[in-house]
């Protein structure tokens, strides 16, 4: 009888603390909005997009109400990602213009939150296509060399400014360039040698 009184106050404490961990989690995963708040300072808060902070919550509008609750999108950027982002904008705006250095990082950004890209940072830039990598500098290893602090800055106004530049999906040197289909898309800006596009 004490064996069996013991089984069910152990299955009754593993109980517990499964419901006491999955509540935990969906605290976690969920954000009652403040006074004043907005969706790019919960977005900060958080290290995830305004784009999928508002599609997680099937929200249009820019209104958010104090006391609402939010669903925080499990797609948050670490530190690791912004490393790796970084080394990637060193790799690939190497002599650009700073702006052009923010727009590489936000192409980033804006393909995790696409759905025709991978849902996380460092899938989106290790990510092949025909079994090659979609950026050069993971191709031939330029993405291994240690990035800047100008690109490391470039980075961190991206993600503050995250959900602006005009949606570019893509990047490329006109000059370099021999792909067909990359001139065939929508130019969204030019900043130095390189064009974004959509």
């Amino acid at each position: 009888m004490k064996k069996f009184r013991k089984l069910v106050i152990a299955s009754a404490a593993a109980i517990s603390l499964i419901s006491f961990n999955s509540q935990s989690e969906a605290a976690a995963n969920t954000h009652q909005v403040h006074k004043g708040e907005t969706y790019w300072t919960i977005a900060k808060k958080y290290g995830v997009t305004m784009s999928s902070l508002m599609k997680a919550n099937n929200k249009s509008s820019d209104l958010l109400l104090p006391g609402e609750k939010l669903l925080i999108p499990n797609n948050a950027i670490t530190e690791a990602d912004k490393e790796l982002m970084a080394r990637l904008v060193f790799a690939e705006a190497k002599g650009e213009p700073y702006a052009g250095k923010v727009a590489v990082a936000t192409v980033i950004l804006n393909r995790v939150d696409s759905s025709l890209f991978p849902n996380t940072v460092k899938e989106v830039i290790y990510q092949k296509v025909s079994g090659h990598y979609a950026f050069t500098p993971v191709q031939n290893g330029e993405i291994n060399h240690k990035a800047d602090t100008s690109s490391r800055k470039a980075v961190e106004e991206a993600l503050a400014f995250r959900g602006q530049g005009k949606g570019s999906l893509y990047f490329y040197n006109p000059k370099t360039s021999t792909s067909k289909w990359i001139l065939s898309r929508e130019v969204t800006i030019t900043i130095g040698n390189h064009r974004f596009a959509r």
